[in-house]
C-alpha cells in the first residue's frame, strides 16, 4: 500500500514548518501566499486532514498526550508520574514527548499529535499563545501545567500602546483574545515571597535570582518580594541547558562577590549554583546562602542539605490529568497548588 501523506510531508514540500501547516489547515493566521502554497501542496499530496479537525471535534479518538521540556529533569519526571497514575486509573493511553524547551520542536510535536488524532493534551508550554492556537482551534482539549504560554512580543507592545491611548482619553480597538486553556500551577508568588522573607530575616540584603525558561511568574514574584529599586545585576537568566545554568551561576558569583544569598528558580539552576560555588571555593552557607525552587531527592544529600521551595509535582500532574479527562464538565480555569519552604542547612545568617 502507498504510504499516506502526513502533516510533516506537507510542511517539507511547502517549505514551511509543521506549526504553519497546522495553522492553515485549522483556519489560523497565515499570509495569503503561504496559505495558498500549503493548500496546494496538501491537495497535490492528497493529504486529508480529517484527523486534524473533524475527528477531534466529533469523537474521542487517540488518547492523551504529555509534553514536557526535559524528561531527565526530576521535577518533570514527578509531574509525568502523576499524569500516568491518573491515566492508568482510567485505562487511558498516554503519548509522551520532550520539547527541549524549543518552541519549534514543540510546534512540530503539536502537529504530529494532531495528525495522530490525540484529542487530549497536558503540556508544560515553551512557545507563546500563537503556538498553541492550532491545537485549541482544532478542538483538542489542552491543559497547561507548571507554567503558561509566553505572551507574543507584539501583543505586549500593543498592550503598551493601548495603555497610552487610555491615558490620552482614547478607546483602543477591541482585539480578539487568544484561545485559552485551563492550567494547574504552583503558588510561585507565595513560595518566592516566603523564601525572600526568610533570607531577609537572616540579615541578607543582596539577594540574587537565577532564572530560566518559563520562570516569568517566579521572576515577577522575586522582584515584588525584594521591592524597589531592584538591582538588575542580581537577576540572571540561563537557557534550559545545564551548561548555560552553570555559566550563569558562575558568572553571577564572579561578577557580584558582594551578594550574600541566591534563590535558584529550578533544580537544574540549583545544581549549577552548588557546583559553581564549589568550584569558586565559596562555602555554603558561610559565604553564600542558597534556596532552590523544587525539592528533589539529591537536595537532601548535599553538604549541607539545601533549603528548598517544595512544589507538588506529582499532584500537579495528577490534577492536570483529571482536568483533561473531564470533557463537558465545568472545569476551573486555573488550579493553584500550595508550595512549602523546607528549611535545611544551606542558609545561615549574614556575616
Amino acid at each position: 500500500m502507498e504510504k499516506r501523506a502526513t502533516i510533516k510531508d506537507v510542511a517539507e514540500a511547502a517549505g514551511v514548518g509543521v506549526a504553519t501547516v497546522s495553522r492553515v489547515l485549522s483556519g489560523g493566521s497565515a499570509s495569503p501566499h503561504t496559505r495558498e502554497r500549503v493548500l496546494a501542496v496538501a491537495a497535490q499530496l492528497d493529504y486529508r486532514p480529517s484527523a486534524l479537525g473533524r475527528n477531534l471535534r466529533q469523537r474521542r479518538t487517540g488518547g492523551m498526550g504529555l509534553l514536557v521540556p526535559d524528561l531527565t529533569d526530576t521535577f518533570y519526571g514527578q509531574l509525568a508520574e502523576g499524569v500516568l497514575a491518573c491515566a492508568r486509573s482510567t485505562g487511558e493511553p498516554v503519548v509522551v514527548g520532550s520539547t527541549g524547551d524549543d518552541p519549534e520542536q514543540e510546534s512540530e510535536l503539536i502537529g504530529m499529535l494532531l495528525e495522530q488524532s490525540v484529542d487530549r493534551l497536558i503540556a508544560v508550554p515553551t512557545g507563546d499563545a500563537e503556538t498553541w492556537a492550532p491545537a485549541v482551534r482544532a478542538g483538542m482539549t489542552v491543559v497547561f501545567a507548571d507554567r503558561l504560554p509566553a505572551r507574543p512580543a507584539e501583543e505586549e507592545q500593543q498592550d503598551a500602546v493601548d495603555d497610552l491611548m487610555r491615558l490620552d482619553g482614547l478607546s483602543p480597538a477591541v482585539r480578539p483574545r487568544p484561545p485559552e486553556a485551563p492550567s494547574v500551577l504552583a503558588d510561585d508568588r507565595a513560595g518566592i515571597r516566603t523564601a525572600v522573607r526568610y533570607l531577609r530575616g537572616l540579615g541578607h540584603r543582596r539577594i540574587a535570582f537565577l532564572g530560566g525558561p518559563g520562570h516569568d511568574r517566579r521572576v515577577a514574584a522575586f522582584r515584588e518580594a525584594v521591592g524597589t529599586p531592584v538591582d538588575e545585576e542580581l537577576v540572571v537568566f540561563a537557557t534550559g541547558s545545564r551548561d548555560s545554568a552553570y555559566a550563569a551561576a558562575s558568572g553571577l558569583f564572579q561578577s557580584r562577590p558582594d551578594l550574600t544569598a541566591v534563590v535558584a528558580g529550578g533544580n537544574v539552576l540549583g545544581e549549577a549554583a552548588v557546583l559553581a560555588a564549589r568550584e569558586l571555593d565559596l562555602r555554603v552557607p558561610r559565604d553564600v546562602s542558597l534556596v532552590m525552587y523544587d525539592d528533589v531527592p539529591w537536595a537532601e544529600l548535599c553538604s549541607p542539605p539545601l533549603t528548598v521551595i517544595a512544589q507538588p509535582g506529582r499532584d500537579m500532574g495528577y490534577r492536570a490529568a483529571e482536568l483533561v479527562l473531564r470533557p463537558g464538565v465545568r472545569r476551573p480555569r486555573t488550579v493553584v497548588l500550595p508550595t512549602e519552604l523546607i528549611i535545611r542547612g544551606s542558609c545561615g545568617p549574614r556575616r
